[in-house]
């Protein structure tokens, strides 16, 4: 559910601040005064493409950020998780619109991408009205609409998991078809796996060839260096280390009752001394196992350069070899046999095509029941709401592909006639605003708690009607809101009547510049924003006691 909802510099918007609850919220102005920017905003919020018209003269960026309640079991927050973008069950939307046309947006404070945005939105807003952002005219969304009515949903995942089987075995037919003669590929991988097994690849193997070889190609230089370490630290030339260290710890020791923080030094020079004796034992070591052999030498460096040959021949590093024989190893384990895994694959396959078939007709069975219960559910609803002999009808299109289909064994179309013999049209050629708006709410309202989208935005569904039929949409709305949050921009009222919460937007003049305000209604602001819409600029008192009338007939 929408809870706050913030603008800044969009359009004739400086600055404004929006409530929400559950129910039905209808949003309504005078003409020209911005009401639907509020609708706009929502649909920059949920993806359209950045327009720097949108942007308030005079300002470098609009800022829009909307901020949702979600459920426990919302898919939203499913969605949010499977991108690392939950935030303790938040859900705050932002986007940021330049005058110079660029836009960034982010989700719980972090930078997305448009395309995540409007997928994240997709399950949070869902906008009908004279807009392009709609989402019943996406084949698509008709689909998942009539299977959410028709409840198919286990139906629907079984043909899923079977056209995922039949594609998963296509795929390792395709992958062996494609090795062609696998005789000759199996003797090529075979020498290649031997010429590599030859050789110790592991990483500690490599380390020490290569620390040997640096060691014998510098043997003469670390043998002189030990020698002359050695030489110094013993004493050979003069005084050794160690010695010298003792007499200064004699020294400072007959003076330490002065100073009392010789004893820290003598402390210190104790360690070192220790330190040096396992540093010379150390270099003796080392000393020792030193020596020049010229054969040694000449091994490691045939190793090396074997190896290096092998890396450049497979592109990798020495280091990456092993890696390069276990790949090749395994593709050979699945190439032995393949012909026989080819002729299985065949029987599978068809096996794998047949249980989709299965799936699809169990699908195909519920989906035309479906598909008969909302045309004339909607159909009902769309005379209702003043649209006298329109009608919906529900089309499922066989599809002629190949391969079996994750969706199903067919597509929807929803066709719509708007009047008493016309045709019946794809509904998102209809021409109308207003009637699309109008057929859009028919269908939610035939669909009632089969859509998953929390929140549902009208804009002037009641464009083009009259009173008694726009009493009709207001209920209808408020019947909506009962079962999802509705927001309804609305210049009729006995629409705005129905509503649970009032907003009035307004425009004036502010140094010089025209300026749009949102302002929440109370219930006395509410009547005479009711009697505005019914009597115009002049409200008298007969349509103050109509808009009364109109409440009191809500409550």
């Amino acid at each position: 559910m929408l809870r706050h909802l913030t603008i800044k510099d969009f359009a004739v918007v400086r600055a404004t601040d929006m409530e929400f609850g559950p129910g039905m919220t209808v949003i309504s102005g005078e003409t020209g005064a911005g009401k639907s920017l509020l609708v706009d905003a929502l649909g920059f919020l949920s993806g359209l493409r950045a327009d720097a018209g949108v942007v308030r003269h005079g300002a470098q960026r609009a800022e829009l950020s909307a901020e949702f309640d979600l459920p426990p079991k919302a898919p939203a927050l499913t969605w949010l998780a499977e991108h690392a973008l939950d935030e303790s069950g938040q859900c705050q939307l932002r986007r940021v619109l330049r005058a110079d046309g660029g836009s960034r947006s982010w989700i719980n404070g972090r930078s997305v991408t448009l395309s995540q945005l409007s997928e994240l939105a997709g399950l949070l807003v869902e906008i009908h009205g004279q807009h392009e952002h709609q989402a019943l005219l996406s084949k698509g969304s008709q689909l998942a609409l009539l299977d959410a009515f028709a409840g198919s949903q286990a139906q629907l995942v079984a043909v899923q998991k079977a056209a995922s089987a039949w594609n998963t075995l296509l795929a390792e037919r395709e992958r062996l078809t494609a090795a062609g003669d696998v005789s000759d590929r199996l003797n090529y991988l075979q020498h290649q796996l031997d010429e590599l097994r030859r050789e110790d690849l592991s990483p500690v193997a490599i380390q020490d060839l290569v620390a040997a070889h640096r060691r014998q190609a510098h043997a003469s230089t670390l043998i002189q260096a030990c020698d002359d370490g050695l030489a110094r630290l013993s004493g050979e030339d003069g005084p050794s280390a160690g010695r010298l260290l003792l007499q200064t710890r004699g020294e400072l020791a007959r003076v330490v009752n002065h100073e009392p923080r010789l004893g820290e030094v003598d402390s210190m020079l104790e360690s070192a001394q220790i330190q040096m004796d396992e540093a010379l034992g150390l270099l003796s070591q080392i000393r020792d196992e030193l020596d020049v052999d010229p054969d040694q030498f000449e091994r490691a460096e045939r190793r090396l350069t074997r190896l290096h040959d092998l890396a450049r021949k497979h592109r990798v590093t020495p280091e990456q070899l092993g890696e390069v024989a276990d790949r090749i190893e395994a593709e050979l384990e699945g190439l032995r046999g393949a012909g026989e895994r080819l002729a299985g694959l065949n029987t599978e396959l068809e096996t794998a095509r047949q249980a989709w078939r299965t799936a699809a007709a169990a699908l195909t069975k519920i989906r035309t029941k479906a598909a008969t219960s909302l045309a004339k559910k909607t159909s009902a609803l769309i005379g209702e709401l003043g649209m006298g002999g329109g009608k919906l009808e529900v089309q499922l299109e066989s599809n002629d592909a190949d391969r079996p289909d994750p969706q199903g064994a067919e597509r929807v179309e929803l066709l719509v006639a708007a009047n008493a013999g016309q045709p019946p049209r794809p509904l998102r050629k209809v021409a109308s605003g207003g009637e699309l708006s109008r057929i859009s709410l028919a269908i939610e309202v035939a669909a009632l708690g089969s859509d998953a989208v929390p929140t549902m935005i009208f804009d002037e569904v009641d464009s083009g009607i009259g009173g008694a039929v726009a009493d009709i949409v207001g209920k209808k709305l408020r019947d909506l809101g009962r079962e999802r949050q509705v927001l309804c921009v609305t210049h009729q009222p006995q629409v705005a009547a129905q509503g649970h919460a009032h907003y009035r937007v307004s425009k004036a003049p502010v140094e010089g510049m025209t300026q749009s305000s949102v302002e929440s209604l109370d219930a006395k602001a509410r009547q005479e924003e009711l009697a505005r819409m019914l009597g115009g600029v002049e409200i008298s008192a007969e349509a103050r006691a109509a808009a009364g009338k109109l409440l009191e007939s809500v409550a």
